[in-house]
């Protein structure tokens, strides 16, 4: 039996998240058995045949206009992201892709300029994947000084972003709030699937989050939708303890699927204090790692 595929899962995920009283139905019939709308209540609120809907949310139709969408998404109360993640499903479900591998993803001389630019603050480069394709000294400190600084420069041995905050325990235990950081990527991941449903590399990434990470099932199962903007997190870190940075994500002009991520302070706070410590501390290891290694790959 074929699977509903993304834009079924999505909407059935969506309808089963709502109550009746959410969209000002009376609850009047047989007590329910199942949370959420029913398929005939939500495809009366859309203004569509049942069977439609139903059709729609098995996967066995792909034509569904843009006055249809509209219609449903009002119904699911959707916002101006989970609109903009149904349509570009709805987009993919009219044509089957070609499959193909697709290249490793490159850190262009301005990128890398831009990363420079702004090394008085953590910095790092993600690629569509999450995929840490760059780093400066400070970030890598901040968020990874446990794996090794020239990882990214490497293809094979990129560090991921989303695999770190599931997988690995010293990510993990860096965010005092992991739920709301974990939760605030699963949200990307999924926009992310909706732009590139083709990408195999990005299909073996959440099956391998699936299969390791219980708390990613129940998340991704959710099928919640949200950009990472910017938002404030509470650090454990092991150098310089206690400190809490502002995540901003900066889109990039020369590569629209990258995105740079910088951790900022407020002025003069105690934090501020911290990633200055956190700098020399960083600066002082790779001066003395400079001297006893001449043989090192210098740092780009």
């Amino acid at each position: 039996m074929n699977r509903p595929g993304p834009l079924g899962d999505f909407l059935q995920a969506r309808r089963t998240q709502l109550r009746p009283e959410d969209v000002g139905l009376r609850e009047l019939g047989p007590r329910r058995r199942v949370a959420g709308l029913r398929r005939e209540e939500l495809a009366q609120l859309a203004g569509v045949s049942v069977s439609y809907y139903a059709r729609l949310e098995q996967g066995l139709s792909r034509g569904a206009s843009a006055e249809v969408l509209d219609a449903i998404a009002r119904a699911l109360l959707l916002d101006e992201h989970e609109r903009e993640h149904l349509d570009r499903l709805a987009g993919a479900a009219r044509h089957v892709p070609r499959v193909r591998r697709p290249r490793p993803e490159k850190l262009a001389d301005e990128t890398r300029d831009l990363l420079r630019a702004v090394d008085g603050v953590p910095a790092v480069v993600l690629g569509r994947r999450t995929d840490v394709l760059a780093w400066n000294t400070l970030g890598h400190a901040l968020l990874a000084g446990h794996l090794d600084f020239l990882g990214p420069d490497d293809p094979a041995r990129r560090p991921n972003m989303s695999r770190m905050l599931f997988l690995d325990p010293h990510c993990r235990e860096l965010y005092a709030d992991w739920k709301r950081k974990v939760r605030a990527v699963v949200g990307n991941l999924r926009i992310a699937v909706g732009r590139h449903p083709e990408d195999p590399l990005l299909a073996e990434l959440i099956g391998e989050l699936t299969m390791r990470s219980p708390e990613f099932v129940a998340l991704w199962g959710d099928h919640r939708v949200a950009p990472c903007d910017a938002a404030s997190y509470e650090l454990h870190h092991p150098v310089v303890g206690a400190v809490t940075v502002t995540q901003q994500t900066l889109s990039i002009a020369r590569s629209p699927e990258q995105v740079l991520i910088v951790c900022t302070t407020p002025a003069d706070s105690s934090s501020e204090q911290a990633l200055a410590l956190l700098r020399q501390a960083s600066s002082s290891q790779s001066s003395h790692l400079d001297g006893v290694d001449v043989a090192a790959k210098p740092l780009r």
